[in-house]
């Protein structure tokens, strides 16, 4: 068994891994920390050999009076009902990256500190941008296209939530793009849905319509009324802190001289 600590967000994670596959994946995508100086905010036991490869996105949620479960067809998550201490089973690396994320999301939402997003984020003169849409919109295209500028996600934002401001920090959650923007905290200035164009143009969008986009883009498996509430709370703070708009874009660097 390996022991590791780690930092999602501004939390700090102790892992324990049952085996040098799953620990080699967590070293190679997540910081490994000293942690003499506080106690971990959450504490996780991950082991392997749980059900079968990736089937579909679908998750059964049940929940008693002292845990809740997660069940996918390739991962397994037993949690304590305020996220802290979590037992993990996967099948391979890509379960473990889902239920770490489902995990994360919930305790964000939980403990009301923030949200997990679908979406890719990039840094430009010292403030993030948000890129979101539709599958096959381009959120991993306008991540490519924002070379070389620092990227905080190109698939799961991280963003914090407190009154008046986001703020963004790197995503150790990535699809197919490399972390370059680790240890990166930046404010958010800007939210856009992407749409593919023939030129580049820029539509706002009224804080209602805003927030009905953004509900539709926040990792989280219902299952409370309550923490589905605090999602909506959570999102009408960001409405109301961050100019959200359309971005109707080419497929090429230039539109981020439209937006910074």
């Amino acid at each position: 068994m390996a022991r590791m600590h780690t930092t999602i967000g501004e939390h700090l994670v102790q892992m324990i891994c049952d085996s040098d596959q799953m620990t080699y994946w967590i070293e190679r995508n997540f910081p490994v920390v000293d942690t003499s100086n506080r106690n971990p905010d959450l504490f996780i036991k991950l082991t392997e050999g749980y059900g079968t490869p990736f089937v579909d996105y679908h998750v059964e949620i049940s929940k008693d009076s002292h845990k809740i479960l997660f069940q996918r067809a390739d991962y397994s998550i037993e949690t304590s009902l305020d996220y802290r201490e979590s037992n993990i089973s996967v099948h391979n690396e890509l379960a473990l990256k889902h239920a770490l994320m489902n995990l994360y999301s919930s305790y964000l939402v939980y403990h009301q500190w923030g949200l997990l997003i679908h979406s890719s984020c990039a840094i430009d003169k010292g403030k993030a941008y948000m890129f979101a849409g539709h599958s096959g919109a381009g959120k991993s295209t306008a991540a490519k296209l924002s070379h070389p500028r620092e990227l905080l996600s190109d698939e799961a934002t991280i963003i914090k939530i407190t009154p008046g401001q986001v703020t963004v920090y790197d995503s150790p959650f990535r699809s197919e793009l490399g972390r370059t923007g680790v240890g990166e905290v930046s404010p958010l200035t800007n939210i856009y849905l992407l749409h593919q164009a023939m030129e580049h143009h820029i539509v706002p969008l009224s804080k209602s319509n805003s927030l009905l986009f953004l509900m539709n883009k926040v990792f989280y498996w219902s299952h409370s009324l309550e923490e589905t509430r605090n999602i909506f709370r959570l999102l009408q703070q960001v409405v109301h802190s961050v100019a959200i708009s359309e971005l109707h874009f080419q497929k090429n660097e230039t539109f981020w001289e439209l937006i910074s």
